[in-house]
């Protein structure tokens, strides 16, 4: 049983399906995720993660009885169907609740995607300890975090490193780019990443519009989200005149001399495909809110490239200090040659090392099917060494008797 409540977990969680599915066959799956997961498996899920996909605390709380239906829903499945593993991805707020009935009905629990307990909340690693048999970390930093703990966890590789590889291998020129979305500007382009949500591109993005205003040499395209109207950007940055890409939002970050990015994902692929960047992020804006921050996270950083090298490799503009002027400030030197460009172009490539080559998901999937008694290939069975090409040999483990089961093959639904 495979558990992704948000639009990325069913990403990944359907490249560990298709991993499972390359070592057995047989395996059947019952899952709450989405289109692609049901691809990954040939069948639908059980809650889509469209109906359970949402952000903020007030948003939970409005939708809190419909959130505990699928909870129950998910336990009886979890009871009814006895899987002969729970996968879990991401979601902490809903996943761990459920890797305690788990525990507590005899099932193995597999996290992949560690909650972000380093940052906060980390009494949430009590919880982990002691219902998740098994947690696959993206993060290379997390291994030493959980073992001051006394957990073990273990770091299979990033996904994104995977992604914007395969990004990079498809990335139109430049002109084609810019033709494809009618722009016949050929100044250099300076990319702003605003964020996902409504509130994020509303609080960011008027920082980085009045910002960039200042760079009268470089054109200005915002790559878009799905889930914001063009009419809801051209509003808030107050032009009509503004250009705005939607599903290209890799080709702009590649193609940006540099980029103003919100803190997120976006800040480590931004890093992965190369492009120099300040990380902005505005929220309210308050010092109050930013004293309140301080105390509530346990990192010195906040972007994930930062997080990854374990020092400042791009610079973080974080409520009342992401200011039009501090943003020009740190930019400006990053858009021609200069010692600040070379740095943090030296801390990407550390960066990527750190990450190394696995493909997270694929290897993941292993160790999963590993612990269930299956046979491994050999290809399937070697991750990469931290930083190379060089597979670290793993002695195959003797398949287990593995108990008597509805199916043929692995349930990990």
């Amino acid at each position: 049983m495979i558990i992704a409540g948000e639009v990325s977990g069913d990403l990944h969680a359907s490249r560990l399906i298709s991993g499972i599915k390359r070592i057995d066959r047989e395996a059947v799956f019952r899952f709450f995720g989405g289109d692609r997961m049901a691809t990954a498996a040939g069948s639908e899920p059980e809650v889509h993660c469209d109906a359970m996909n949402v952000m903020g605390f007030s948003e939970v709380l409005r939708h809190l009885p419909r959130l505990l239906g699928h909870l129950r829903h998910a336990r009886h499945l979890l009871d009814a169907f006895r899987p002969d593993a729970l996968i879990l991805v991401d979601y902490p707020g809903f996943n761990l609740k459920l890797a305690k009935t788990a525990h507590r009905l005899g099932i193995p629990v597999h996290y992949f995607i560690s909650p972000k307990v380093w940052a906060w909340k980390e009494w949430r690693v009590k919880s982990i300890k002691k219902y998740v048999t098994a947690l696959y970390s993206i993060l290379p930093f997390e291994e030493d975090f959980y073992r001051r703990h006394d957990y073990h966890v273990k770091y299979v590789g990033n996904p994104s490193v995977k992604e914007m590889d395969e990004v990079l291998g498809r990335m139109p020129p430049l002109r084609h780019f810019l033709e494809r979305h009618g722009i016949d500007d050929r100044r250099p382009v300076l990319a702003l990443i605003p964020g996902s949500r409504r509130g994020e591109v509303k609080n960011n993005l008027p920082v980085m519009m009045e910002a960039a205003s200042r760079f009268p040499d470089y054109q200005v395209i915002v790559g878009g989200s799905s889930s914001v109207p063009m009419k809801y950007y051209r509003q808030i940055a107050q032009t009509q005149g503004l250009n705005v890409v939607f599903g290209a939002t890799h080709a702009l970050m590649k193609h940006a001399r540099a980029a103003l990015v919100t803190s997120g994902t976006a800040t480590l692929e931004t890093a992965l495909l190369g492009t120099p960047q300040v990380v902005c992020y505005r929220s309210n804006g308050s010092p109050l809110a930013y004293k309140i921050m301080e105390r509530m996270l346990k990192v010195k950083y906040v972007s994930l490239p930062n997080l990854i090298v374990g020092n400042a490799v791009v610079p973080e503009l974080l409520l009342h200090h992401c200011t039009p002027e501090a943003v020009t400030r740190h930019l400006s030197p990053l858009l021609h040659g200069s010692p600040e460009r070379d740095s943090q172009l030296a801390g990407y490539r550390k960066m990527r090392w750190r990450l190394g080559s696995s493909i997270a998901t694929d290897y993941a999937a292993s160790l999963i099917c590993e612990s269930l008694g299956l046979e491994i290939p050999l290809e399937a069975a070697l991750p990469r060494e931290e930083g190379g090409d060089t597979p670290k040999k793993r002695k195959r483990r003797k398949p287990a008797e593995k108990q008597e089961s509805h199916n043929s093959g692995a349930t990990v639904a």
